[in-house]
């Protein structure tokens, strides 16, 4: 045994996977215990892009600090998009008479290209062959840099409880900044938020973990069964390996995912729980294993030391479980970690098209992919919502491959180096 521990963790394929699932495993067990609130709690709004959120209401309490820099080169280049900067030299190359074309391939940066185009538009230029939507639109772009440029600053007024009058609290300059250390009420979504208005990073860390429960599980019934009936069915044979033959091969022809809708459809809305699903996935994906385990214990049976133990007059668990089993023990170890990410992958596939776990009390990966389709995401442009979702169960499934692989290089020899 600690030879082959030993063999195990010289795989470098082995030490990789194991070390990715480690750490999300542990991510799973230490995020929580630094971030305490519902990972499904709606703390914000639709689709809330990655960043800081500060209360808008703090930074005018807060004490002011004078910073020379260019605040409004830093507004335009913040406001006015790629989109409305491509107007402008388009602008400036057909209907700039001032302007040479070097001037226009030579602003560069976004600052540039504004400033140009504002020293050169003319409203009342013979725009030829533009409809009347462009020229306004021009004209509102126009109003839009105006805008930012003339901005000197904002006041803050009060109303007075006394007389009912709006009064001056303070003004606030383009160049006033404050520490947002200072700033009390603050919160930072590292991936947004969801369709819900819920921190998308608790809530995938949450997911993370219920779905590992659900492949463990999934795959640990699965495992069970699957080896149960092999071992019967390779060391017993007759009517025993004819009868679990026929039920393997029965679920064989039938895809398991088909079943595994028809059972995950007829438990309806109300009854499908995250373990349940879980139970659901193991029962219908144990098939291929019990056939490879069947297969070894056939070629197991009359080897020399299973004779003996039969002519010792020891019981039929003693013999499969002293003398089959530990031979068939590492291929039932990769089989396990296999199932557990079928299992992942079978929620997810099954929350995909609504058929997963039912709960609003807890999160998995399929439901969040679930969740970022029935609310456009990819449309919204909210890559945060699934892009790490998709990342989780493919960097999930690649570690437990890396280590199934490892496995199978240092059980298997022909594979070992």
């Amino acid at each position: 045994m600690k030879h082959q521990l030993q063999l195990i963790f010289r795989s470098q394929k082995f030490i990789t996977g194991f070390v990715i699932f480690a750490a999300i495993l542990l991510t799973t067990i230490i995020y929580p215990l630094l971030v305490t609130r519902n990972p499904l709690e709606m703390v914000g709004g639709l689709f809330y892009r990655p960043g800081t959120y500060i209360s808008v209401t703090d930074t005018v309490d807060m004490d002011a600090y004078k910073i020379n820099m260019d605040v409004v080169a830093g507004k335009l280049a913040k406001s006015v998009t790629a989109e409305e900067q491509q107007l402008m030299r388009d602008w400036l190359l057909k209907y700039g008479t001032d302007v040479k074309p070097e001037e226009v391939e030579d602003a560069k940066e976004a600052y540039d290209i504004i400033e140009l185009w504002l020293r050169n538009y003319d409203e009342t230029a013979n725009m030829a062959g533009v409809t009347k939507a462009l020229k306004n639109q021009y004209v509102r772009l126009y109003k839009k840099v105006e805008n930012i440029l003339n901005s000197e600053g904002y006041t803050v007024f009060q109303k007075n409880i006394e007389t009912g009058e709006l009064e001056e609290v303070t003004a606030i300059g383009t160049g006033e900044f404050v520490n947002i250390k200072d700033i009390p009420n603050q919160i930072t979504f590292p991936l947004g938020t969801d369709n819900f208005g819920r921190d998308v990073l608790t809530e995938l860390v949450a997911a993370i973990k219920t779905s590992l429960k659900i492949g463990l599980l999934a795959g640990t019934v699965a495992t069970a069964i699957g080896l149960t009936l092999g071992l019967l069915a390779g060391y017993v044979g007759g009517w025993v390996d004819n009868i679990i033959t026929f039920i393997t091969n029965m679920f064989t022809v039938i895809p398991s995912f088909i079943i595994l809708i028809l059972i995950a459809s007829g438990l309806g809305q109300a009854g499908r729980g995250a373990m349940l699903v879980a139970a659901v996935i193991g029962l219908t994906s144990w098939p291929w294993t019990c056939r490879s385990v069947r297969a070894q214990t056939i070629s197991l049976r009359n080897r020399d030391h299973v004779n003996l133990s039969k002519l010792s007059g020891h019981s039929l668990p003693r013999i499969i479980l002293t003398d089959i089993l530990p031979y068939v023990a590492s291929y039932v170890v990769m089989a396990y970690i296999l199932q557990i990410a079928s299992g992942i992958l079978s929620e997810a596939q099954l929350s995909m098209i609504g058929l997963g776990p039912s709960t609003n009390k807890v999160a998995t990966l399929g439901l969040m992919m679930n969740w970022a389709m029935q609310f456009q995401a990819p449309l919204s442009g909210a890559w945060w919502a699934f892009i790490p979702v998709v990342l989780s169960i493919a960097l999930i499934s690649f570690s437990l491959n890396l280590m199934n692989t490892g496995l199978d290089q240092v059980f298997n020899p022909q594979l070992r180096e």
